[in-house]
């Protein structure tokens, strides 16, 4: 079993679709307390509250993770400077925890590493940074945008996935990575059925360019870190596939935790503000889940090889 520490945990979304598949997820670590109350109230492992932010670079700083020998770091640094719904600046230090995770992975020399974050961060300097010194410290990097909705979650969310093997060439898990996704994307009703008990919902466009009104038998658009009423003066959109109505209503918190794959007895506490915020900027779970399946079918192959190259030696 691969063991796992998580970094920029969250309330942990990347940590359960790893678990799920198999892998011992042995530590996580997160700065944000309302995120790390939500965790502990899931995970039997623990979680450190710990600022990855203030660690420079000086090998004893990195015992912290040392300890734990893993043989998997993954981790979702926040995204909010690479992010079209952010402000884009990746100067502004956000971006930097994407290069903090770079160098807590070539000191630490796991043998795996994964990281998550949108799709305009592999287009950013930082992450050319980041590439720099994985490929220095001897990485082979497989890298892809997985639409969240042909992995098995009811969401229309890109998300860029670079995935580290010590040692490895670049690319080798790239068949993997688009064997398994589906050919039609994965609506609100193929995964929840007619359990929320509506056929169109609202959420809010980030501007009245965009529409508003969304139907179950469609994936649902990114969650966001925020979740907002009707305004009374909407204005119907174009785009929208329904009328306003006096029961069109958004999705409740819960609803929204669902659609990013966490499970009904996943338990949530907190302000609403906080939990939608998590929520939000949480790994679907079931993308999570379809990353570490791929990884665990190579590693399984890998084994394979390994096994059938010391039988033939042994033949000899």
């Amino acid at each position: 079993m691969l063991k796992v520490i998580d970094l920029f945990s969250g309330c942990g979304g990347l940590s359960l679709g790893f678990q799920n598949c198999g892998f011992e997820i042995v530590a996580a670590f997160e700065n944000w307390k309302p995120a790390i109350n939500v965790y502990q109230k899931n995970f039997n492992h623990q979680i450190i509250e710990y600022d990855i932010s203030q660690i420079n670079n000086h090998s004893a700083n990195y015992s912290i993770f040392k300890q734990f020998l893993p043989d998997v770091i993954i981790g979702g640094p926040p995204c909010q400077d690479f992010s079209s719904a952010g402000k884009r600046n990746e100067d502004l230090g956000r971006g930097n925890l994407s290069i903090t995770f770079a160098e807590i992975v070539a000191n630490v020399g796991s043998q795996w590493f994964v990281i998550e974050n949108v799709d305009l961060f592999r287009k950013s300097n930082k992450y050319q940074e980041f590439r720099q010194i994985l490929k220095f410290a001897g990485y082979g990097l497989s890298e892809k945008v997985l639409d969240a909705s042909l992995c098995g979650v009811p969401q229309k969310r890109k998300r860029f996935f670079c995935i580290g093997e010590l040692g490895g060439k670049d690319d080798n898990l790239q068949p993997y990575l688009e064997a398994n996704l589906a050919k039609k994307p994965t609506t609100i009703r193929d995964y929840l059925g007619n359990s929320l008990g509506i056929e169109y919902y609202y959420r809010h466009p980030r501007s009245y360019q965009r529409r508003g009104i969304f139907s179950i038998n469609e994936p649902s658009p990114t969650i966001r870190g925020v979740n907002r009423p009707i305004p009374k003066n909407y204005q119907q959109h174009p785009g929208d596939v329904a009328p306003v109505t006096p029961d069109l209503r958004p999705l409740t918190t819960i609803e929204r935790s669902y659609i990013q794959t966490f499970p009904e007895d996943f338990v949530f506490s907190g302000s609403k503000t906080d939990l939608e915020q998590m929520i939000g900027n949480a790994v679907p779970v079931i993308l999570a889940e379809y990353v570490a399946n791929c990884l665990l079918m190579y590693t399984q192959e890998q084994n394979k090889h390994k096994i059938s190259d010391v039988s033939l030696l042994s033949c000899r």
